[in-house]
């Protein structure tokens, strides 16, 4: 597996730990890209943006917009992952 898949699956993980640990499971990109950062992830608003629209893709979150801002909130199967009860490819597994 390359570095760059690695940091991928971390953040994707990091995303749906966060909205995890938020009130209503949901949160702003906003808000997501600060946490991404707190855990030395740097990466763009697009980059943010694109793994929301693939975490959607794979039944993990719900998105809506909201005056040009998207609103993630996470799924049941989203929970699992993030909480290492199931697993899903491109996202990195939790560890014990």
């Amino acid at each position: 597996m390359s570095f760059k898949t690695l940091l991928k699956e971390d953040q994707r993980l990091v995303i749906l730990r966060v909205l995890d640990e938020m009130d209503g499971y949901e949160a702003n990109e906003s808000i997501l890209d600060a946490c991404l950062e707190s855990y030395s992830h740097h990466i763009s608003r697009d980059e943010v943006r694109t793994h929301l629209a693939w975490l959607e893709e794979q039944d993990l979150i719900t998105l809506r917009t909201m005056a040009d801002c998207q609103i993630a909130r996470l799924t049941g199967r989203g929970q699992d992952v993030a909480t290492s009860k199931a697993s899903v490819p491109g996202v990195k597994r939790p560890r014990a």
